[in-house]
Parts: C-alpha cells; sequence; structure tokens
C-alpha cells in the first residue's frame, strides 16, 4: 500500500513576498532548508511562529507562509518566551544573525538557553554586520578590516557555539548554508528536542564578508576541514575517511590522527557522545588549518523545559485556590 501523498510541501510554506536578500547571499539556501525541514516534519503552520530581531536575517517571518514577529535589536527571545508562555503548544523558532544576538541580544539569548525555553534558536552567523554596511560583529576574526575598523578588528571574537554551551544549552548543533542535506536533517533533530534548541549557521555575505568560511566550506577544502558528528560513530573525515580525532594519551587534549600510521586504527578513534559536555567544549573549540570545524550535533542532553514548570506552578495555584476572583482581589 503506498503511502498518502504530504499534505504541505516546501512550496506551501512560502508566502508571495518578494525576498529581498542580495543575490548570492547565504540567507536564500538557509530559507530552502528550513522549508524543506517543515514539510519533511509536516508542521502546521496555523500552529508555527517565526520570530526575529533586527538585520539581514529578520526578514525571515516575512518570507514564511506561518505565523511571525519581526521584532526589535536583539529582542527576539524575550518575545519567543512570551509567545511560548502563554501558548506552550505553538511550535516557535527564532531567526537571528551574529551581531543581533551576540551583541545587543546577548544578554538574552543567554536566559533563553539557561532556562530551557522550548523553541529552535538559528543563528546565521557571516561574522559582519550586513544589513548597515559591513562593520565588524562579535564574532569577526581578529584583524577583519571594516567601515568600523578599518586598520583590523582587534578584539577578541566570541564563539556563539561555545556561548552557548556556556549558557548551559541542552542542544547545541552547526550547519552551513549551502549545504542543503546535511542542514535540514540537523534542523529536524533540533525541532524534535524538548527544549532550547541552538543550531549555528555558517552563512556567506557575498557583499561585505564573502568568502569568510572557505577554508572549511570550499570544494578543495571541505574533506579534509569538515567533521561531520554522528552520535555513537568515530569522529572520522578526510576524502578517504582516513583521517580522526583521538584524546592525547594523559591529556585532557584533542589530537588528529592518520589511520594506518604510527600503528593507529579505527579503534583509536574518539566515539562521538552527544551527552559529553566536555568533549562538546572541546569539538566546538576546533578550527582549521590545524583541526577539523565540527558539524552536525554537538551536544545533545534534554532536561525538562522552563514553560512545563511554569504550568507546574500555576496548577499548584490553582489546585489551593481554585475558585479565584480577579474582581474580588
Amino acid at each position: 500500500m503506498n503511502a498518502p501523498a504530504p499534505k504541505f510541501l516546501p512550496k506551501d510554506y512560502a508566502t508571495d513576498q518578494e525576498v529581498r536578500w542580495c543575490p548570492g547571499c547565504g540567507d536564500y539556501a538557509i530559507l530552502k532548508g528550513v522549508q524543506k525541514t517543515l514539510a519533511d516534519i509536516q508542521a502546521d503552520p496555523t500552529k508555527t511562529v517565526f520570530v526575529s530581531g533586527i538585520g539581514c536575517a529578520s526578514r525571515f517571518p516575512y518570507y514564511m507562509a506561518t505565523y511571525g514577529f519581526h521584532t526589535i535589536h536583539g529582542r527576539a527571545p524575550a518575545i519567543a518566551t512570551g509567545i511560548k508562555i502563554a501558548n506552550p503548544d505553538l511550535d516557535v523558532w527564532i531567526v537571528s544573525g551574529d551581531g543581533d544576538a551576540l551583541s545587543i541580544g546577548g544578554n538574552h539569548l543567554l536566559h533563553l538557553l539557561r532556562r530551557n525555553i522550548d523553541v529552535q534558536f538559528l543563528l546565521f552567523n557571516n561574522e559582519i554586520y550586513g544589513l548597515t554596511k559591513g562593520q565588524y560583529s562579535p564574532t569577526s576574526k581578529i584583524g577583519t578590516r571594516s567601515p568600523s575598523t578599518p586598520l583590523g578588528s582587534v578584539d577578541s571574537p566570541v564563539s556563539a557555539t561555545q556561548f552557548a554551551l556556556g549558557a548551559n544549552a541542552r542542544f547545541v548543533a552547526r550547519a552551513i548554508d549551502t549545504q542543503q542535506k546535511q542542514m535540514p536533517e540537523v534542523l529536524k533533530r533540533a525541532h524534535a528536542h524538548r527544549g532550547a534548541s541552538f543550531v549555528e549557521i555558517f552563512q556567506n555575505c557575498i557583499v561585505y564578508n564573502d568568502g569568510a568560511f572557505d577554508n572549511f566550506t570550499a570544494k578543495d577544502a571541505a574533506d579534509d576541514n569538515q567533521l561531520h558528528l554522528e552520535h555513537g560513530k568515530p569522529m572520522l573525515y578526510g576524502k578517504n575517511r582516513n583521517k580522526g580525532l583521538r584524546m592525547m594519551p594523559g591529556v585532557l587534549k584533542l589530537e588528529v590522527v592518520e589511520i594506518g600510521k604510527n600503528g593507529v586504527t579505527e579503534a583509536d578513534v574518539l566515539i562521538h557522545d552527544e551527552k559529553n559536555r566536555m568533549q562538546a567544549l572541546m569539538l566546538a573549540t576546533l578550527q582549521p588549518p590545524a583541526f577539523p570545524v565540527a558539524l552536525g550535533v554537538l551536544y545533545c542532553d534534554p532536561a525538562p523545559t522552563y514553560e512545563q514548570a511554569v504550568a507546574e506552578q500555576a496548577k499548584v495555584v490553582l489546585a489551593r485556590q481554585p475558585d479565584g476572583d480577579l474582581n474580588k482581589l
């Protein structure tokens, strides 16, 4: 017997609004990936909400045929928190950029993650302020030349993934804008997770920071500089899958090894454990050329959500005072 045809297709989540990003912007690929994800999970548009702040990424709600809020700079997590507490049955997605989320919005993001509110937070990281014409952002590399740093940035950049882990996020993952096979799978995992899901998406800004991630996203660099994680599987990568990570003997530190050299076998390669926060923190720090960039789900360890706790408190109060009269109060 053939399976019934899906009710919603990716195109059903697209609006009639003109998509107004720069030609070649990575946001187009992310939009396509998100719409495919919603179709794959058959998300109900009437119960789905996209919330954004300010920046190029903030246009996202206009292009999704769901409910949406285009809010203010850095405050999307606060608005989303209110939405989720008021109506826990809604499926809430937050879309933000590296500037919006980690500069003026850093405090709000911190509390969203530590409270473990059941939302999906997508951080589009292009390491630059695109909407306001190319100033350096909290994730910009040292030496980045921009209108606000003409001699090169001297700021130490924020690692979005390390920030999320430090804020006690219970689900932390990474994806690349153009990887249309892998990104929807990561987003589906984030959606299935009950609690705050944080996904950093490396996104190219073709106008103000083109090629910022070429050292691991370019075709000729991808195989040797991308580590796609799978829970319970060895951390292997490389064109011939002959490179891997292992813990250095007697030291809490990762190293790259090559299978077949110096007696190294696949059994020596570290197994990915999604519930190991320390391992996730170490993976989050890896950068080319010495190490590959860790992609996929770095950490996943569910815990009770904030809105569940609030609802339980409300039940206790109502049980004590079931006939409360607001007018009398």
